[in-house]
C-alpha cells in the first residue's frame, strides 16, 4: 500500500466509525503525519484526492476556514470525472441523455407532493416566465429539475441527476444554437415545465413520468442531438 493510502484507509475508517463527521476538521498535517508514521507529502496527497471526491475542502492560512474541513459534495466530484469522460468521447452524450430520462422519470413518479423541493420548483418556475436571456434560462431549467429530483428524496438519484446535468451542461448550452426559434422553444419548455408539476402535485406520479421523459427527449431532439428521443 502506498504512503498516501494510508491515510485515505485512516480518514475513511474514521468517517465509518462516526469519529470524523462532515463540518469536523482533519488533524493538523504535521500531527497526522505524525500519527500514521508517514511523510507530509503523503498527507497533501491524500488531502488533494479527498478534494477532488468532494470529501474535504482545504483551506490555509488562520482563522475559522483554515484547516481540511469534512465536506459532502458528490455531485461535483461525480459531475467532473464524467465531463472528463463525455469529453474523451468514451460516455455519449445521448447515453447520458438516457440516463438522465430514466432517473428523472423514476424521480417524478416518485416525488412526494408536499415536499419542499416542489415549492422550490415552483418559485424557479415563475422566474422563468420573464427570462428572455439563455444562459440565465438553463441556469433556472437545471435547478427546476434538481428541484423535482429532490422531490423524491433519494439522496443518491439526487447527486447522480446532478452529476449527469453538470457532465453535459456546456453540451446543451451549445445545442441552442440549432434551434431555430429559441423564443419559442422556451415557451413550450416553460408550459411543460407547468405540466409536470402540476402531475405531481396532482398526486398523478404515472403522468408526471410520462411527461417528463416527453420534455426531455423532446428537447434534445428538436436540438439535434440524434438518438436521445
Amino acid at each position: 500500500m502506498r504512503t498516501h493510502q494510508v491515510v485515505l484507509q485512516w480518514i475513511e475508517e474514521q468517517l465509518s466509525s462516526g469519529q470524523l463527521r462532515v463540518g469536523g476538521r482533519l488533524p493538523a498535517e504535521r500531527a497526522l503525519a505524525e500519527q500514521l508514521g508517514v511523510s507530509r507529502t503523503s498527507v497533501r496527497e491524500a488531502i488533494r484526492i479527498l478534494e477532488a471526491l468532494g470529501v474535504v475542502r482545504a483551506g490555509v492560512g488562520s482563522g475559522p476556514d483554515a484547516g481540511t474541513v469534512v465536506i459532502s459534495d458528490p455531485t461535483a466530484a461525480l459531475g467532473s470525472a464524467l465531463r472528463l469522460h463525455v469529453a474523451t468521447a468514451h460516455l455519449p452524450v445521448a447515453d447520458i441523455v438516457q440516463t438522465r430520462v430514466l432517473l428523472e422519470s423514476w424521480a417524478a413518479a416518485r416525488a412526494r407532493p408536499g415536499s419542499p423541493a416542489l415549492a422550490e420548483a415552483a418559485t424557479l418556475l415563475e422566474q422563468m416566465e420573464g427570462c428572455e436571456a439563455t444562459e440565465e434560462f438553463l441556469a433556472l431549467d437545471v435547478r427546476f429539475h434538481l428541484a423535482l429530483a429532490d422531490a423524491a428524496g433519494n439522496a443518491v438519484v439526487s447527486a447522480m441527476m446532478g452529476s449527469l446535468r453538470e457532465s453535459i451542461q456546456d453540451y446543451a448550452g451549445r445545442l441552442t444554437g440549432n434551434l431555430p426559434d429559441w423564443a419559442a422553444t422556451a415557451a413550450r419548455l416553460r408550459e411543460e415545465h407547468r405540466g409536470i408539476l402540476a402531475a405531481i402535485t396532482g398526486h398523478d406520479g404515472a403522468a408526471a413520468a410520462r411527461l417528463v421523459a416527453e420534455h426531455i427527449e423532446g428537447y434534445y431532439a428538436e436540438a439535434g442531438l440524434g438518438g436521445s428521443a
